[in-house]
This record gives C-alpha cells, sequence and structure tokens, in this order.
C-alpha cells in the first residue's frame, strides 16, 4: 500500500488550509487502509497500550484515547511512515523534511455526551516551530450529532498560545503545568456568534488537516447506535525544534532531546529526509 494509493492534493485545498487553517480532505484514505486501522484500534480498545487516557461517564458513556501507537502496532506504524500520508503532509507543510511527532487515537462511543473543550495543540507538545500539522482521519460517519470537529477559521493565525487542561475525567494525565505566557481559552461556546466557526460532516476515509495553533473543540456523541472514531497523525516541517517549556505534556517529552535541538530522533523519527530536490507543488 504505497503513496500512490492517496489522491493527489490540489492547490485549491492547500490554499484553504494556508488561509483558514483547516480544510477537509474528501477521501484521503484507501478502504484497505481503513480496515487496517480499524482492526488496529479495536486492538488497542481490547488490550491499550501505555499511553491510554479514557475514561467512563456517569451516564454510562465511554472515551478511549491513545497515542504514540505506533510505536507498538505495526499497521499503524507502516500508515504513518510507509503509506502516502507523509507525502500529503509534505505539500500542506511545505517542507523539505518531514518529522512523525506522534499519532493519537479518539474514540467517542454512542451515547458519550462529554464535550471535547476547545483548545489548540501546539500548547501541550514539546515543539517550536510553524510547520506543525494534524491529519484527523475519519473511521465512521462523523456528523455534529456523533461528535464533528468545529475550528475556529483563521485562529492558527492569532498568535495565541492557550493553556493546556486536561480532557475528561482520566487520571492517565496529571494537571499541566501552569504556564506564565499562555493565556485561558475564552469562552467560545458563549459567544459563538463572535467567532466564525466551521464545520463538516465526514464519511470514512474522509479527513480534517489542520494547524497545531488551529483552536477547535467537539460536541459529545449523543447519537444512540453509532461510535466515532477518529484517528490522528501529526507532522513537522523543517523549522520546528524541540521545546521542553512549562506546560507540555509529559508524555511527548523526549529523555535524549535539548530544547532547541531538530526533532530528529527514535521518538519523533524522520519520515521524508530533506534532499535538495525541489518540492512538487
Amino acid at each position: 500500500m504505497t503513496s500512490s494509493q492517496f489522491r493527489a492534493v490540489s492547490e485549491q485545498e492547500i490554499a484553504s488550509y494556508q488561509r483558514d487553517g483547516v480544510v477537509v480532505l474528501r477521501e484521503l484514505v484507501s478502504s484497505a487502509w481503513l480496515d487496517r486501522i480499524a482492526a488496529a484500534i479495536q486492538r488497542d480498545i481490547e488490550q491499550p497500550g501505555p499511553f491510554y487516557h479514557g475514561y467512563q461517564t456517569a451516564d454510562g458513556g465511554r472515551f478511549h484515547g491513545n497515542m504514540r501507537l505506533f510505536e507498538s502496532d505495526q499497521d499503524m506504524n507502516s500508515f504513518c511512515r510507509e503509506s502516502g500520508l507523509p507525502q500529503v503532509a509534505r505539500r500542506f507543510l511545505d517542507s523539505n523534511k518531514v518529522n512523525l511527532l506522534y499519532d493519537q487515537l479518539f474514540v467517542k462511543e454512542a451515547a458519550t455526551l462529554n464535550r471535547t473543550r476547545w483548545h489548540n495543540d501546539q500548547p501541550y507538545w514539546p515543539i517550536q516551530g510553524w510547520q506543525v500539522l494534524s491529519i484527523w482521519v475519519a473511521l465512521d460517519n462523523t456528523t455534529v450529532d456523533s461528535g464533528a470537529l468545529e475550528f475556529v477559521r483563521g485562529s492558527h493565525r492569532w498568535n495565541r498560545w492557550f493553556q493546556p487542561e486536561t480532557f475528561g475525567k482520566t487520571e492517565a494525565v496529571a494537571a499541566y503545568e501552569r504556564n506564565p505566557d499562555y493565556e485561558p481559552m475564552p469562552d467560545i461556546d458563549m459567544h459563538r456568534c463572535d467567532y466564525d466557526l466551521v464545520s463538516w460532516d465526514l464519511v470514512p476515509g474522509d479527513a480534517y488537516l489542520f494547524h497545531a495553533l488551529t483552536v477547535h473543540g467537539a460536541a459529545g456523541n449523543s447519537t444512540t447506535d453509532r461510535r466515532r472514531r477518529g484517528y490522528t497523525v501529526r507532522y513537522t516541517g523543517d523549522d520546528v525544534v524541540y521545546d521542553s517549556r512549562a506546560g507540555t505534556n509529559r508524555h511527548l517529552r523526549s529523555p535524549t532531546l535539548h530544547d532547541g535541538d531538530p526533532l530528529d530522533s527514535d521518538q519523533f523519527p524522520v519520515i521524508i529526509a530533506a534532499s535538495s530536490t525541489p518540492r512538487s507543488r
């Protein structure tokens, strides 16, 4: 399953991402890859990996989250490293080099009403740089009722870093250190008309692609017969370096890198090496 199985990315899609901080890529992932990812997700639900962060809700709902799955699951490793996904990331990053930051799983079972709080991602991550993105792949029909993501269009250009907070009632992630350079997230839900909010329904194989500073959140899954599985891969480009500042997720910090180092390491492997070959646009 090679990059040839991934459809071409258009200049219009790249322009939308650069302008809005988010774009939907329809029919990005083939059914063959979806089958492999779905099987890997089920394996992790049955036997969660070491970075599991899920919770049960008081009303019987369940959220299953995990990250760094590519380190132990061969199918997810192949998808992150050997499929066409890194080439897609390279086009949008406009980068010579592509590193795999990490992958992450989000499963909201039916009737899991807990909302995913508004946030932007990069404050959680021990990195600095502009060329950082996520590709969130849908494994199910994803609608506003089942927890489709919402985005604040253009918020990646705000140059605002919001204080990380925990999600749900999970004990796997300790409270985040307070960073004096961060600010509290405004109450977007109470002032929705003040923001340019966008969201799209997805079918399996569609994906959200968004910048690490784009503010986003999601409602709970209010359906009674449909789970919402999202599998996300995060990539970085040429200008990204390690930065273990206060407030970052301790499970993503490196035992070997120092602040200012390139990410190139076993934990953040180089997927596409820099070369003198011009990038195809």
